[in-house]
């Protein structure tokens, strides 16, 4: 790549252009963003220093992509409406073509910028629906997930795009079959196609090495900062951020005081008044090992929803591990589950069904879930009284959850699956005790097993007929009809009470829901 060398419009100081398609290059002297025009060299003004995130990622590493050989030479942090930022990186490939890397919540999406053909029409951004399909030429149909506007903060290095900090950002992610992922920037007046797909650190072929300095941390690349201690701007009471580079809240325990969290400065926000305090079975800081990965409790909320009247509460702990990044344990009724979040693509849903990987989960509940209470670390600006529209589809033991999202500025459609965990479990992953266990049947608690029950049954049912049929021809004598009868009778107690028992299981799981199949019993 033949550089070009010319003066930051600002302070002077030599800046250069490696790529000849780059638009923008930000002055590592006194971070004015230095465009290029045909005539001229322009400040489009200064950028504040990028957010330190910890990426695994920094400009000049090397790697090949499908054979494709590219260098990481740009950068731009996306303020999110939500809270926080989000990375994305600019790949300049040796072929001249450029490659978007969007870093998020620890996954990584490339994508490359398609030409829009005649065979491919974009929607207008206010006819997209989250969690509704959209069909772009010959592509399969891509799910819509997020609907948003951001703002651009911070950027370093090579941009290919007319950058300046502070534009708003209008766009909309969509997911589609075989992680393909899609962006559609509708920033300028003609909106923009970007199509790629989720991919991991391992499909870029880094070069060996790359991972030995991150800008400002003096840590290795991909190795997060550890928990940070801290007090409490109102009480000095101690707290601790497991995720410091994540985290957007923190609910002080010992105030009730709701922080806002700057990468590690605290501001005070308000005091959750009148709240019902809510002790963590699981506390705060304590580490377990679920499906082979170790995670830590940042957090812990109550929510709840309203039913004919009535209130009905549940409990979520926060889970963090630096690796593959949040994850949530849910208690409810003193029944217990592991959440994982589930690309949105993936969930097809018809009626009051939903399809995921080859299983059927039946709808279970419709309800608008409120936030009652929070303590500790949260990746999001959550604050008491937010609320959400979640509809539940069941497969025990495991359960789909839609979580609809809507704020004016952001829309957003959020997928998540939970399996169903013993109260047994849970002890022996947090080494923790005297648990309560469940008394009644849990919406995703696995069906009692009679093992061998019907088998044997039906074993017995052929022996007799054998009998009845073999022994009048060896001794020439009739077997007693009503002894048959009586033994087939005893016999058949024990399957057809196992049958009625789970049968009544099934009932009581769907005892609290409108859409139960047993409504008419």
């Amino acid at each position: 790549m033949k550089a070009k060398i010319a003066s930051c419009p600002s302070c002077g100081s030599p800046v250069e252009f490696r790529v000849s398609s780059s638009l923008v290059t930000i002055c590592e002297f006194c971070n004015c963003v230095v465009a290029r025009t045909d005539k001229a060299i322009e400040d489009h003004g200064k950028v504040a220093d990028l957010v330190q995130t910890n990426s695994p990622l920094q400009l000049g590493v090397t790697g090949k992509y499908r054979g494709r050989k590219f260098e990481l030479i740009g950068r731009v942090q996306y303020n999110h409406p939500a809270g926080g930022v989000w990375d994305e990186w600019y790949l300049a490939f040796s072929s001249g073509k450029w490659g978007w890397l969007a870093e998020a919540q620890g996954k990584f999406y490339l994508t490359f910028e398609k030409r829009i053909s005649k065979s491919i029409e974009i929607p207008p951004l206010d006819s997209l629906v989250p969690g509704k399909e959209v069909k772009f030429g010959s592509n399969e149909p891509a799910t819509v997930a997020e609907i948003g506007e951001a703002t651009t903060g911070a950027a370093a290095g090579e941009i290919p795009w007319d950058f300046e900090p502070g534009i708003p950002h209008r766009f909309a992610d969509l997911h589609g079959p075989k992680q393909t992922f899609i962006t559609l920037d509708y920033s300028d007046n003609e909106p923009k196609f970007f199509l790629g797909k989720e991919v991991e650190l391992k499909d870029l072929e880094l070069a060996e090495g790359w991972g030995m300095d991150v800008s400002g941390t003096g840590l290795p690349s991909g190795q997060k900062i550890k928990a940070l201690s801290l007090n409490c701007p109102q009480c000095a009471g101690p707290l601790s951020l497991h995720a410091p580079d994540e985290t957007q809240r923190v609910a002080c325990p010992s105030c009730n005081s709701l922080l806002d969290c700057n990468h590690g400065k605290l501001q005070y926000l308000q005091t959750l008044t009148k709240v019902r305090r809510v002790r963590p079975l699981i506390p705060l800081g304590t580490v377990g090992k679920l499906h082979d990965k170790d995670y830590t409790v940042i957090g812990f909320m109550e929510r709840f929803v309203r039913y004919q009247g009535q209130t009905y509460p549940w409990t979520e702990y926060l889970l963090y591990n630096p690796d593959v990044g949040f994850r949530w344990l849910t208690h409810n009724d003193r029944h217990w589950a592991f959440v994982e979040p589930v690309s949105v693509a993936e969930a097809k849903k018809e009626g009051q069904f939903v399809t995921y990987k080859d299983e059927t989960y039946r709808l279970y509940d419709k309800a608008t879930a409120f936030v009652r209470y929070v303590i500790g670390e949260f990746y999001w600006k959550v604050t008491t009284g937010e609320q959400v529209n979640m509809s539940d589809f069941i497969c025990p033991p495991r359960m789909l959850s839609f979580e609809r999202t809507d704020d004016g500025t952001n829309k957003e459609v959020n997928v998540s699956l939970s399996t169903y965990l013993t109260t047994e479990e849970v002890q022996e992953a947090f080494k923790v005790e005297n648990i309560m266990r469940p008394f009644g049947v849990g919406m995703i608690q696995p069906k009692p097993r009679q093992k061998g029950v019907y088998q044997l049954w039906g074993l017995f049912l052929l022996a007799m007929f054998l009998l009845f049929a073999i022994v009048p021809a060896i001794t020439s004598k009739s077997v007693d009809g009503g002894f048959f009868v009586v033994m087939l009778v005893v016999m058949s107690v024990l399957p057809v009470g196992t049958f009625f028992y789970q049968h009544n299981f099934e009932v009581q799981r769907w005892r609290n829901s409108d859409y139960s199949p047993y409504s008419s019993e």
